[in-house]
């Protein structure tokens, strides 16, 4: 991993034409910049964003506070649709996992994989859920992606590629539905502004106008959205 004075980064090139720095749901830095941009104008690049690096670095210790470490137990809580519901381990169902009579039930003999049960779950829902939140917001925004998916995405809720695609992190699907919005609409912006430029942030407050405070949201309580 790179390192610049007190500052290591993931970094990644690509065909891309602006260069981008994010500070990922684990903390991590990460740059992506266009596959021409030397060492020298990365580092150039750094030492003039330190004090805004600092500054999201310090945001993102604030928001974890409220990470929760969740045990596979009966009586514990897992997210969907931004609604907290306890887990009942079950001796006996058809599948591994379901969300009924406003519990979640697991089926016994599937808990030493509990959280890859969990995942799939989030998964097959989010497709669902999120394609048809895609559809109204696509309308609305004026673009049209070219594929949209659902998968681990590591420490982003979304990403938008350079060939048009859109991907959302499974994890998306334990928020509200308001939240759920605003990452999707915050995906699509990028297909007309692939950074976080103010026309980018003019372009999401037209359909979105307090987008602000759902992106104050997720940042207070993304962490607790997690496996």
């Amino acid at each position: 991993m790179p390192e610049y004075k007190d500052i290591s980064y993931a970094l990644k090139r690509s065909k891309r034409k602006t260069s981008s720095i994010y500070i990922e749901r684990d903390g991590s830095i990460s740059v992506m910049v266009p596959e021409n941009l030397s060492d020298t104008q990365v580092e150039d690049m750094l030492e003039k964003k330190r004090f805004q690096i600092y500054k999201h670095l310090a945001d993102w210790e604030d928001a974890n506070y409220n990470r929760v470490y969740r045990e596979f137990v009966s009586g514990e809580g897992f997210y969907y649709l931004g609604r907290s519901y306890k887990l009942e381990i079950v001796n006996e169902q058809e599948v591994p996992l379901k969300l009924k009579n406003g519990q979640f039930q697991l089926r016994k003999k599937d808990l030493s994989k509990a959280k890859e049960v969990f995942k799939e779950f989030y998964r097959e829902k989010g497709k669902t859920k999120i394609l048809e939140r895609v559809k109204f917001w696509q309308e609305k925004i004026g673009v049209a992606p070219k594929e949209v998916k659902i998968m681990e995405l590591q420490n982003r809720w979304g990403s938008c590629t350079s060939q048009g695609n859109v991907n959302f992190h499974w994890k998306t699907i334990m928020a509200p539905l308001t939240i759920i919005d605003y990452i999707i609409a915050h995906e699509l912006t990028h297909l007309i502004h692939p950074n976080h430029s103010e026309a980018f942030w003019n372009e999401l407050d037209k359909v979105m106008p307090d987008y602000h405070r759902h992106k104050s949201w997720l940042k207070l309580n993304g962490a607790g959205m997690d496996l």
